[in-house]
Order: structure tokens, then sequence, then C-alpha cells
């Protein structure tokens, strides 16, 4: 499992990028955890995760328990709600489980600062302590036509 490395302790929003803490305050409830739900069941959500080289993804919100496994190699950073950052090496295989007690919660986004695209999968427990929270219909997968 890669090692999260402290950059910045909690409260250290002026280490941020500019408009970057108002962007996580406006996305305090945002449930879209992937770049694409690709699967939901009344037990689990699986997403699909593609942060290109240099991007980041949205601010999310984690309520339920879950878990991600990196399919590449790259290097990311950590922005959470309490103003810490931490950067992370990830590789095939890198996998982390996580878990939320009733009311708690982990608000964040990733930025890939590594020259290679990374793809995760990230799989929600529906049956956790929390309940889910809504996920708009527009991250969805969509299925191809039939031909």
């Amino acid at each position: 499992m890669s090692a999260h490395k402290p950059i910045a302790p909690a409260g250290a929003f002026s280490q941020w990028p500019a408009g970057m803490e108002a962007e996580m305050r406006a996305s305090l409830m945002n449930a879209i955890v992937g770049s694409t739900l690709v699967s939901e069941t009344d037990k689990v959500r699986v997403w699909h995760l593609l942060i290109p080289a240099g991007k980041r993804c949205g601010f999310h919100r984690h309520v339920l328990d879950y878990f991600w496994t990196c399919h590449t190699h790259g290097t990311a950073r950590g922005y959470y709600e309490d103003g810490s950052i931490t950067e992370s090496v990830h590789f095939p295989g890198d996998t982390r489980h996580l878990t939320y007690a009733k009311d708690e919660h982990l608000v964040h986004c990733v930025e890939n600062i590594g020259p290679t695209d990374l793809l995760f999968t990230t799989v929600e427990y529906k049956q956790s302590a929390n309940q889910p929270l809504p996920v708009p219909e527009e991250v969805r997968l969509k299925l191809p036509e039939a031909a």
C-alpha cells in the first residue's frame, strides 16, 4: 500500500492553489467519488476514476466504507477538508481500505502530479454505518446503443 507522505499540516489552506479552498467548501456534500459510476447494486457502487497527468478530480465526500485500487504507476497529491496536503506514489495493485463510523466522513480531492495518467477503481459498500449520498444520473455509465 502506498504511504501518504505529509506535505502540509491541517490548517495549511495558504499553501493551496488560489480558489481551491472555496471549491472545496462548495463541494462538501459531493458524492461523485469517481469519473464514472460503472455499476451499482443494492450492496455496492463501483467507480472508475481517471485523473490525467497534471489534472485533478473534484472535491468529493466519502461516507461509505470503501476500497480503491490503482491500475497504473503515478504520483498524487491529496488536499483534505482540514487543509492538510499529502503526496503518494502509486503502482498497479496499490490498494487501500477505509471505513467510517456513523457520522464520520472524508472530503478530499486528488491531483495527479506525475507524468502519466492515474486510473483507479473504487468500490463503495452501501450497507455501511452511513446512508449513501445521492449520485446524479450524468455520472452513471451510458451503455452503447445496440447496432
